[in-house]
């Protein structure tokens, strides 16, 4: 059947990679999901992986602040591990190299407005996982350089 609809778990390589996650012990669940991603950051060439990449982002993504949960009937039914920190910015980089290749997962939509769809689902995954900003609002250097002066 392929690809059905835009959500991360709606084609059948994502559905085959959640039927796998469930037949791993939970110890094994992260490797999995760590593969995948490490194989589709790495790829060079077609991807071969991109859809288990976004489905193992998407599971990744639902644990960080603002994530969705994933509900999908053709997702993992077992309930995934509390995943490490550093999956984050490896789910990001899997998601930069699918959404980089027009061969691989991309080339599966026929319909111009699926396409904007499923690309825009990628965005938010990769906006969810992105680190939070270590940045200080501007108001606080403005503060600190008035009191620096006032000292000097």
């Amino acid at each position: 059947m392929g690809t059905w609809d835009i959500g991360p778990f709606d084609n059948d390589t994502a559905a085959d990679f959640a039927d796998a996650l469930d037949d791993a012990t939970s110890e094994e669940r992260e490797a999995l999901i760590r593969g995948a991603l490490t194989r589709t950051a790495d790829a060079t060439g077609w991807l071969a992986e991109g859809e288990e990449a976004v489905a193992a982002a998407a599971l990744i993504a639902a644990q960080c602040p603002g994530g969705d949960p994933v509900d999908s009937p053709y997702g993992p039914d077992s309930p995934m591990p509390a995943f490490s920190d550093d999956l984050r910015t490896l789910a990001d980089e899997a998601l930069a190299r699918v959404m980089s290749d027009e061969a691989g997962p991309a080339s599966n939509w026929d319909c111009p407005e699926a396409w904007k769809q499923w690309r825009a689902g990628l965005n938010r995954l990769r906006t969810v996982l992105a680190p939070p900003s270590l940045s200080i609002p501007l108001f606080e250097i403005e503060q600190w350089q008035s009191v620096i002066r006032h000292r000097t």
